[in-house]
């Protein structure tokens, strides 16, 4: 299981529970989706189903927690990688450490696979939070400003959501329990083009750019002809 959280002598039993059932619930959805039952996620647990009630109220209440919980892992881990480049320290550690964290990863495509407005309003959460550390990068200099942070912020998750979820439509996992392999199968399939493509670039020249940035400068009109006149 993800270990999101380290429990101590010192901290409150009734609260270790609620982390432990947190984390099972969040295993439990990346491999089976949320149509996971309770009971199932108590089993992973080693608690009642009554238990996961009492500290969660409904199993909505529970998807809202892992929500939350999976929310704030990201948003640390991409800070902490930005600090890591920033720092002028080895990436490659974190690379190893990706597979640790692949019920976070799975949770995501859950979610997003779901659809409706709640998967909507966890893709807006991540997308928000990319801005902020796009932003905190392009302070400390390990990331290069854009001309719109926030376009370019959802172009970025949204690309990596949908890279995801194709790679695991089109070579489904024989086991969907080994999170960690397909982790492993996609970072080893992926990076390489993806970090070529986010740190040399693609195109050898700006010009579809300048042509495109022109053409936004342009002044339109509504009548179509009017350019042909």
């Amino acid at each position: 299981m993800l270990n999101m959280r380290s429990a101590t002598a010192d901290d409150d039993p009734d609260l270790t529970a609620r982390a432990r059932i947190r984390d099972a619930a969040i295993r439990r959805f990346a491999i089976d989706g949320f149509g996971a039952s309770v009971r199932a996620v108590a089993a992973d647990a080693g608690v009642s189903a009554g238990l996961v009630m009492h500290h969660f109220g409904s199993k909505d209440g529970l998807r809202a927690a892992c929500d939350e919980h999976l929310l704030a892992t990201i948003r640390r881990l991409k800070r902490e990688n930005v600090a890591t480049v920033a720092a002028g320290e080895s990436f490659f550690h974190r690379f190893a450490a990706a597979e640790e964290n692949a019920p976070v990863v799975g949770y995501v495509l859950r979610s997003v696979q779901d659809g409706g407005e709640l998967a909507r309003e966890f893709v807006d959460h991540l997308v928000d939070d990319a801005v902020v550390y796009s932003r905190e990068g392009v302070a400390v200099g390990v990331i290069v400003p854009s001309r719109d942070e926030a376009a370019r912020a959802r172009y970025l998750v949204l690309s990596s959501l949908g890279a995801l979820l194709l790679e695991t439509a089109l070579n489904p996992p024989a086991d969907p329990a080994d999170l960690a392999g397909i982790v492993r199968h996609y970072l080893v399939s992926s990076y390489l083009p993806m970090l070529e493509v986010l740190t040399e670039g693609y195109l050898a020249t700006r010009q579809v750019l300048d042509e495109y940035l022109a053409h936004q400068s342009t002044p339109r009109t509504t009548d179509p002809g009017a350019s042909r006149a």
